[in-house]
């Protein structure tokens, strides 16, 4: 008999579900975990980074409350103060992960595990361990160019950790990740340029409200810098960089953030050894099952590289155990995947965009709403904010559903429901609106 019935290697937000459901069902379940018990999205990704966000969204709203009678004497910002309320949240919810680990009898290994067999891992300890079937949920990790002091660069990884924030800090990269850091230090303060490989950021989204983020962006003072590369980074006796350019005229900093993508963390596992299918940029080969090539190894979460987003690695890991240890087969829908920009201000998008719908259409209507918030209006604030319905002309269903303003991503949750449910444009007509709320726009557009 195998020592569990499944061994999991990563904590993460898939791997955290396929234990905890798997031992529920009675499953002996182990699992490894080289760094914190949480993976990149509790630990240095997606949790800590919404704090900073929450943080960054207190630099206008203390501007904008002298207008609502607020009298607020000094705005100071102390760095410190909210890295470290940010660094204790974060080993608090380790804890938690921990503690539901723990409380459904799930055997953990704080140290790195690699697979040796179809059945069997080593532990960095040098134990062997086997297991009826194993699966692999490491997730991703940041990728940094091959360039001359690359070693002076930070990723996200880092950037949660640094000592002081820094007065100008240039940000590479157009996705998602680097469009949100752009927005928060430059609402703590610091001078930002974001430089780009392409004219070209967030292209997944739908091009009219990327370019309202644009607009609103360059009129906040981030500085953008397109079709631009970095080739060297040199840091001086003072501890400030000099970033040399191709495509711009070279510049100082006191930080360069790599927001480059990531890749799937497979190396030094010992997959190929074994047998494991592999796929470009290091990921994990599977089927709509979420096996490998190899009939006793699984994987979900980031690591296959099919949608590198939290609550689908959720859903794997959730469908893997019901699968195998629960007799409740079933498979991971990714249509409508929603998801979003925590930049400022957010954006937010479910569905086709109206570039994708038109081509996979061809007859499209479009409806939009552009208008200023009405807490801008009072505080005196310009920024406007813009939701489109996306509808396929012939059948008048909602296909794609897109937004920028405040709250965006909180409204579009529930907004994506319809899209999934397939919803049309006469069921939002037919929807009295919620007044006054920025999302009465919905059900407004004619």
């Amino acid at each position: 008999m195998a020592d569990f019935d499944l061994f999991v290697i990563g904590a993460g937000s898939g791997g955290v579900r396929a234990s905890r459901v798997s031992a529920a069902y009675g499953a002996r379940v182990a699992i490894a975990e080289e760094y914190k018990v949480g993976g990149t999205c509790v630990i240095r990704g997606c949790v800590p980074k919404k704090l900073l966000v929450y943080g960054a969204h207190f630099a206008e709203d203390l501007d904008d409350a002298a207008m609502f009678g607020w009298d607020v004497p000094q705005k100071r910002f102390d760095w410190q103060v909210l890295r470290d309320n940010v660094l204790a949240e974060v080993g608090r919810l380790e804890g938690a992960y921990t503690e539901t680990l723990t409380n459904h009898d799930v055997t953990i290994f704080h140290e790195r595990a690699v697979v040796t067999g179809p059945n069997s891992v080593r532990l960095a300890s040098g134990r062997e361990v086997t297991a009826d079937k194993i699966l692999i949920a490491t997730g991703a990790t940041p990728v940094l160019p091959n360039i001359e002091g690359v070693e002076h660069a930070i990723t996200s990884n880092e950037v949660f950790l640094l000592e002081k924030l820094p007065k100008r800090i240039v940000i590479v990269g157009g996705g998602y990740i680097a469009n949100e850091f752009a927005g928060i230090f430059h609402q703590f303060g610091s001078h930002v340029t974001l430089v780009n490989r392409t004219d070209v950021i967030l292209r997944h989204y739908d091009q009219q409200l990327v370019d309202r983020l644009m607009q609103i962006s360059l009129r906040k003072g981030i500085d953008f810098k397109f079709n631009a590369l970095i080739e060297r980074v040199e840091k001086r006796d003072d501890g400030t960089l000099h970033v040399s350019m191709s495509g711009c005229d070279d510049f100082d900093a006191d930080a360069v953030l790599f927001a480059t993508g990531r890749h799937p963390h497979t190396s030094g596992l010992g997959l190929e050894d074994v047998a494991v299918k592999m796929g470009d940029n290091g990921r994990i080969v599977v089927d709509d099952d979420n096996r490998t090539s190899v009939p006793s190894i699984f994987a979900v979460g980031d690591v296959t590289d099919r949608v590198q987003l939290t609550p689908v690695a959720i859903r794997e890991g959730q469908a893997f155990a019901d699968t195998y240890f629960g007799k409740k087969p079933h498979k991971v829908d990714y249509n409508c995947i929603p998801s979003a920009v925590f930049s400022h201000p957010p954006l937010a998008g479910v569905g086709l965009t109206e570039s994708q719908a038109r081509e996979k259409l061809g007859q499209v209507k479009t409806y939009t709403s552009d208008f200023r918030a009405m807490k801008n209006v009072l505080a005196g604030r310009n920024e406007r904010s813009l939701y489109k319905l996306v509808v396929d002309e012939l059948t008048e269903r909602i296909v794609g559903i897109h937004m920028i303003g405040p709250d965006a991503p909180e409204i579009l949750q529930a907004a994506a429901i319809a899209v999934k449910g397939q919803l049309k444009k006469s069921d939002f007509d037919a929807t009295v609106a919620l007044h006054p709320t920025m999302a009465e726009e919905l059900v407004l557009m004619r």
